[in-house]
């Protein structure tokens, strides 16, 4: 578990055992709850068990009904997970899934008083989000600005030693096209690119040659890096010679 914890880079959190009752030396952060619920909801299986409502075994040819302690699910729109936790130490604890449209949130709420408490707090918190929050589509935005920029500056690169000045640059994959953003900062958002076009060879498909920022007044929302799409080579004696052939009439006319 703290493998698995190393490698999803939560440094808050630490396993003492599988059960996780309270220990001084098993601790997580609120964030680092939902940066796990997050990666879990990707397995099929856990997202079908923690959104299932109720569910009916058999016990020595006895049926059981087990009812999930989740009190949002299928009580709030769009709740389709994930968990509820009580220990002592921790008090009332619930993670919450929700989804509306295309909007989808993970609510962590810890340290609740009461049950009662808790699904409160998680249903502000909730609905607090969809109402003041909305997704920016940060590829489009990205694409649009950068597309202006190069049509303005593609004839600025000047490459020492390269045998042309014709680079092609894009924008680097992004891992997370959609940012949320508060629906009141909309209008304050703009892009910032920061790139050298004095560059020296050779300069290689895939090297990074700048980066492109999506802000919100003076906040980077998100950045993400300009990579050179083809290959500059060095200048090579022989690039030097044919070069030096085609100016020889211009520089002999100069000694005539």
């Amino acid at each position: 578990m703290n493998k698995k914890a190393s490698e999803l880079s939560l440094k808050n959190t630490h396993f003492e055992s599988p059960h996780g009752l309270d220990s001084d030396n098993h601790y997580t952060t609120a964030y680092e709850l939902a940066l796990l619920t997050n990666y879990a909801l990707n397995n099929s299986t856990f997202a079908k068990i923690v959104g299932t409502k109720n569910y009916t075994i058999t016990i020595n040819g006895y049926p059981k009904t087990l009812n999930n302690t989740n009190e949002l699910l299928g009580n709030l729109d769009g709740v389709y997970g994930v968990k509820t936790g009580f220990t002592n130490g921790a008090n009332r604890c619930l993670v919450t899934s929700c989804k509306r449209n295309n909007m989808d949130i993970i609510c962590v709420v810890l340290g609740a008083d009461t049950k009662n408490f808790r699904t409160m707090d998680s249903i502000k918190l909730i609905e607090y989000c969809f109402k003041n929050f909305e997704y920016l589509d940060a590829k489009e935005i990205l694409n649009k600005n950068f597309e202006e920029w190069r049509n303005n500056n593609l004839n600025s690169f000047y490459i020492d030693k390269g045998i042309s000045n014709n680079l092609s640059i894009s924008i680097s994959p992004l891992d997370t096209p959609l940012i949320p953003i508060k629906k009141d900062l909309k209008n304050s958002i703009s892009t910032k690119i920061n790139i050298n076009t004095k560059l020296l060879a050779p300069i290689y498909e895939g090297t990074i040659i700048g980066d492109i920022n999506i802000m919100c007044n003076d906040e980077i929302l998100l950045k993400t890096n300009l990579i050179a799409s083809n290959t500059i080579y060095k200048k090579n004696i022989y690039n030097y010679m044919i070069e030096f052939f085609k100016s020889y009439p211009a520089l002999l006319e100069n000694f005539i």
